[in-house]
């Protein structure tokens, strides 16, 4: 499979199957995202690999799902992802002005997961003070996002936007996830 067809096929999951993944693997995902373009070479982003059952479930309680579709499009028991990456900055390193880091960042982990058949959901609808306060980290670490990742247990769609660009599960369950024509996008 070639990039783009991998960035085709790509979509973010929601439902999980209950198989952990190894220490191994999410260190390869961090070693991807630090291999990612950074603004000034600052490489100012920090990682945390949250796999240890207790904690991934005290983070699924400070996340939201599917805004679209919730509550159903919400992992249900047994569903849930297996592990967290979160993506942070060091603030001694860089004071502002991350989203071009981060954004190239968890791209890396996203592509690289979707290669070996994981799936992911790239989450910012969190509570950044209770996860940071359940990972412990210093004042110099501010919390960007979460990475939620597990072996899939759902295989999501792309579809060409007609009216809306609202997701949707159509009539066999499966995740429809509308994206605007590439003629409406060029300008």
């Amino acid at each position: 499979m070639n990039i783009y067809e991998l960035i085709s096929k790509r979509r973010t999951v929601r439902k999980f199957l209950p198989e952990k993944l190894s220490e191994d693997i999410l260190k390869k995902y961090v070693s991807a995202a630090r291999l990612a373009p950074s603004g000034a070479n600052l490489q100012p982003l920090k990682y945390k690999i949250v796999n240890d059952e207790k904690t991934v479930s005290e983070i699924f309680e400070c996340v939201k799902w599917a805004a679209y579709i919730a509550p159903e499009g919400n992992p249900k028991k047994g569903e849930e992802p297996t592990a967290y990456i979160a993506v942070c900055a060091d603030t001694d390193i860089k004071k502002e002005g991350f989203e071009g880091d981060m954004g190239a960042a968890v791209m890396s982990m996203i592509l690289l997961a979707e290669s070996e058949g994981v799936g992911s959901c790239w989450m910012q609808a969190i509570d950044y003070k209770k996860i940071s306060e359940i990972l412990k980290f210093p004042e110099n670490i501010k919390l960007l996002c979460v990475l939620a990742l597990g072996k899939k247990a759902e295989t999501p769609v792309f579809v060409d936007k007609t009216d809306s660009i609202k997701y949707f599960k159509d009539e066999n369950g499966i995740l429809n996830v509308p994206k605007r024509t590439l003629e409406e996008i060029l300008l």
